[in-house]
């Protein structure tokens, strides 16, 4: 059996089944992104994403099987996921998985589904819904020109027929950033799409690359993403730390003096300008990647705020011996998040990987070396 899956989801979607509509990115042209590298852009033909779907059907069938010949009655545990994937290999182990957390979400991948006929998109969503009553949540990637240009009464169809979120790549709201890293939207569009995608009663994610802007334009990155977040009013807002991607146009100008790199406090200081900026806007702040430094950035304003800040402050607030522990402990994967600070053999562990390093310059070399390990 066969099933054609994309390379990405959102980390939130971990859980989540996945169904291709699309092939790659339509856009890919982002300088910072080589996910699509040398990949055409293909909308897959509907009886074909349906033809995947009752592939998938056979095989949520041939998992609960196997529960039941081992005597389980259908349910789907642990053993019946090693099970799955031991057997019949990776889309069986997918499948199983799925089922095992609750069959509740689907993601349609890949970068852009939106571009779809809005008709054909609730034809497959309607058709998901039937196949699996217990879905839930059905999401999926977006962009904003995109979706800009769909007409309310297409987003609320989208709404009715199951749709229930949308994830974006806003990256800045920062018109001078957008253009310089080739995103192809504007800030106008971002609004004009959050503005919409709320109005149809779908929840917007966007994601946010702190650093995108370099030191070249850090603040106006932070503050007109900050304007836009503000107008677009998503329900969430994901950070991704940039870093800098080898075989990519982004990388060419850092190379070449164009486009400088933030070091690992210049990014922070930039999130927090973000986060002070954000008013009248209801949002959660989501940190679940782990390019972030602060991963416990995470809460709703405007409830949070001056939490946020302050967990923020508490790392600028450190010495630069101790940021300098903390920085190479969490690209290290030593230190989740800064309490794991106060666990003594961990720092010493971490002083000894520090003190081989021994400058400033060969310790933020070695950190971006880290970071792109993770993209």
């Amino acid at each position: 059996m066969h099933v054609e899956q994309g390379p990405i989801r959102p980390p939130s979607e971990a859980s989540s089944l996945l169904i291709r509509v699309t092939r790659n990115c339509p856009w890919n042209k982002c300088a910072f992104c080589s996910t699509y590298n040398g990949k055409q852009f293909s909308r897959r033909a509907i009886e074909e994403i349906k033809r995947d779907i009752d592939t998938l059907a056979m095989v949520t069938e041939q998992v609960r099987q196997i529960s039941r010949d081992k005597g389980w009655g259908g349910r789907i545990n642990g053993q019946v996921v090693s099970e799955a994937g031991a057997v019949y290999g990776y889309l069986h182990y997918h499948v199983a998985w799925w089922l095992y957390q609750g069959a509740k979400n689907v993601f349609l991948q890949d970068a852009n589904s939106l571009i779809l006929k809005t008709s054909d998109l609730v034809h497959i969503i309607k058709y998901v819904r039937a196949t699996w009553p217990s879905v839930e949540r059905i999401t999926t990637y977006a962009r904003a020109d995109t979706a800009s240009r769909k007409n309310p009464g297409e987003l609320r169809e989208l709404r009715e027929a199951g749709l229930v979120r949308i994830h974006m790549g806003m990256e800045s709201g920062s018109d001078i950033v957008l253009k310089k890293v080739r995103k192809g939207i504007t800030a106008k569009q971002l609004v004009e799409a959050g503005q919409k995608i709320a109005a149809a009663g779908i929840s917007l994610c966007w994601y946010i690359i702190p650093g995108l802007g370099g030191r070249e334009h850090s603040r106006e990155h932070a503050l007109e993403t900050a304007a836009v977040i503000n107008q677009g009013k998503p329900d969430f807002i994901r950070f991704r730390t940039l870093a800098v991607r080898k075989n990519t146009p982004l990388y060419e100008m850092m190379l070449s003096g164009d486009f400088t790199p933030l070091d690992e406090d210049e990014a922070v200081t930039e999130q927090r300008l973000l986060l002070a900026s954000l008013s009248g806007v209801n949002v959660t702040v989501v940190s679940d990647h782990v390019l972030n430094l602060l991963q416990e950035l995470e809460g709703t304003l405007p409830a949070d705020r001056e939490r946020l800040l302050g967990i923020i402050d508490r790392y600028l607030d450190m010495t630069p011996k101790e940021k300098a522990i903390f920085q190479l402990g969490r690209r290290a994967g030593v230190f989740v998040n800064m309490n794991d600070m106060r666990d003594r053999n961990r720092v010493g562990y971490v002083e000894n990987l520090l003190n081989k390093i021994n400058s400033p310059e060969k310790l933020q070399a070695e950190l971006a070396r880290m970071r792109r390990q993770f993209v």
